[in-house]
Formats: structure tokens, sequence, C-alpha cells
């Protein structure tokens, strides 16, 4: 278990107790408005205190089977063995339970997404860097059984790219990726540089959970401005020769959104009325929050390479991200999709800590 969220576990046991003690006092008994605030604590705390005991209870369980491991007794060691396997995968179980009961799930997790990754400041560096961002996140949903569906693109003079607009479709997607909005830097010697010196880049990205058009937020087709052309770039002569390509402009907020990925321009058309309900939504979630940014400049900031969530170092070979202070020294797996899990896995580790302090806090 992550020691931030045992920790945070720890003080929800400590406060279970101090509440029931506090319950059990006349002062406490005779405010029935106390009480009844105090009762509501000890509900909101009580599901993941009691499976933390139990998970306690199993590590115990652990360290004694583990001395039974070194048992004169052949027979007894391989009990113990089979013990072990069982303890250790009922312990997991456990733990996963311990974040269900204690933590706000985000109401997005369950979503497919667009991912939208844009070159930042570094020219023509940095649009092969957000080359380099696509294939990672590409081999990193092969690796989990995930659907790419590419939106839109422009592709760079040196086979990057200046923007690439795409859709992952799978399990959880969003739970796995919302952590990956934001400045993405890299540090490294460009192809181009004659003096071996490292240069910094950035890209960014931004990821929006797709949503229903018809449950989620409603369009006025007034507010609409649709408009063909001829798509660009790969697809034969068909492609370029008819005005397949789509772009919808949501007028009341200026928001844009293009699709010429298909030959189609009824198929590209729907596609971009679903990205555009995308970023619509996330646009209206921010307002509620009362951020004054637009969604996709609040995520992603403004591609400087000062701002940033994440470095990419190639000298050093070492991946760090700024938020939770962890680096890898695991460039090569991480660029692969291969070592992109276990940063994910900390970010959420940290996001459930966060969640659990804003529980106490209650």
């Amino acid at each position: 278990m992550n020691q931030e969220l045992r920790a945070k576990l720890e003080n929800h046991v400590s406060s279970y107790k101090d509440i029931t003690n506090q319950l059990s006092t006349p002062e406490v008994y005779s405010d029935r408005s106390l009480m009844k605030t105090l009762n509501q604590k000890l509900t909101k705390l009580e599901p993941g205190v009691k499976l933390f005991q139990k998970y306690l209870n199993i590590e115990k369980s652990i360290v004694e089977t583990k001395e039974l491991l070194e048992d004169e007794d052949k027979e007894m060691r391989a009990i113990a063995q089979e013990e072990l396997k069982n303890h250790e995968q009922l312990l997991k179980e456990i733990e996963n339970k311990i974040i269900e009961a204690t933590v706000v799930k985000d109401p997005n997790d369950s979503r497919d997404i667009y991912m939208e990754i844009r070159a930042g400041t570094g020219g023509e560096e940095a649009a092969i860097f957000a080359g380099d961002l696509y294939k990672m996140y590409s081999k990193f949903s092969e690796k989990n059984k995930w659907d790419i569906e590419i939106i839109n693109s422009n592709i760079s003079d040196h086979g990057g790219f200046k923007e690439i607009i795409f859709k992952i479709i799978g399990s959880n997607v969003y739970s796995s990726l919302k952590f990956e909005s934001g400045t993405h830097r890299v540090q490294r010697v460009p192809n181009t540089e004659t003096q071996g010196r490292v240069h910094t880049s950035a890209s960014t990205v931004a990821v929006l959970p797709i949503v229903e058009q018809v449950d989620d937020i409603d369009i006025n087709p007034a507010d609409l401005r649709i408009d063909t052309y001829r798509a660009s770039g790969a697809g034969g002569q068909h492609v370029n020769k008819t005005d397949s390509a789509v772009r919808v402009t949501h007028i009341p907020t200026g928001i844009v959104s293009e699709c010429q990925d298909d030959r189609s321009q009824h198929k590209n058309k729907a596609k971009a009325m679903e990205y555009l309900h995308s970023r619509l939504l996330s646009a209206e979630q921010e307002k509620q929050k009362k951020d004054t940014d637009e969604s996709r400049k609040k995520q992603v900031g403004s591609g400087d390479r000062s701002e940033r969530i994440r470095t990419y170092n190639f000298p050093q070979g070492r991946v760090s991200d700024h938020r939770i202070n962890l680096t890898l020294y695991k460039l090569d797996q991480f660029l692969t999709g291969e070592a992109l899990e276990e940063m994910i896995s900390a970010l959420s580790a940290s996001e459930q800590a966060e969640k659990l302090s804003q529980l106490d806090a209650q």
C-alpha cells in the first residue's frame, strides 16, 4: 500500500476512535445537534476503517507465515508458501475495497477519451517530440488493448506533429490517462544540433472524456457553422478532390472541431460533432468550477518550457513527474509505453490520498 494512503487511513482510525469516545460522553449525549454531526462523520469513516483493520490483520498473518518458510519441515514450508500466496492476493483485494469505500470516483473514469497533442516551445524539435508522445500513447494503448482513431493531424516537415487529435476507446481509458494533461518538456540533443548542445522543448497534452451527445449537453443547431473543404494529406486522389473534410464552429464559444480522417463527409461530420460535444462539456465543467480559463488552456498551460508537469531528460535517461516528485530512470521503457503504468499508478495513489485528505477535512 502507498505510504501516503496508509498514513491517511491511520488518521482515519485515530479520528474514528476519538469520535467513538466523544459519543459516549454526557456532553455529546445531551447535545443532539453535535451527536448527529459526529454520527455522520462516524458513518463516513466506518467502512474504510473496518477494511483497514482487516488489512492490518492480514499483514500480520503474512509476517507470521513468512517465518514458517524457514521451517525445517519441507511439507510445512510448502503449506506456508501456499498460504502466503492466498494472503497476498486477499491483501490486494482488500486494498481495492478500501479505495472504493473511502475515495469518491471520478464520474468520467469509465469513459473513452479524446487526446490532443500540440507542439509548444521549440519549433521543429517540439513537433518531433509531439510525435514521440503520440507513439508512446499508441504503444500504451496497444498494451491495454485499446483502439485508436485519428480525428485530425498536422504533420511537420521532419515527420513529427504540429498537432494531432485522436480518440482512444477501451476500458477505463480516462481513469488511466487523465493525469497526462499538461505540458511535457523534453531535454535532448536534436539531430540538427552540430555542437552537441542539449535543447529544451515542450509539447502540450489535453485529455477530454468522450460524452454522450443527448444526455450530457444540448447544442442548438442555430449556434453552429459547418464548413466543408478538401482534405489534405494521405488518402489518395479521392480524398483530395472532394470536399470531404468538415469544420464545425460553435459560434457562442468560438470552439472549433475539425475532422478529415475519413473519405466520407458524413462520417467526418459525425466525428467532428462528437468531438465538439466533448469539448463543450469540458468547458462547461470548468465553468462550473469557477475557473476563468478555457478548458483546454486550463489543462495544458501555454506550452512554454517553464510550465511543465513532466520532464523527459535524454542525457540522463530519466523521466520526472513534477506533481508528485517522482523520477524513473527508465526513459526508453517509458517511451515504449512499458513504464508509463508505473507513473500512472503513482499519480493515481496520490489522487486517492488527496481525496482521503479532503474526507478528513469534512
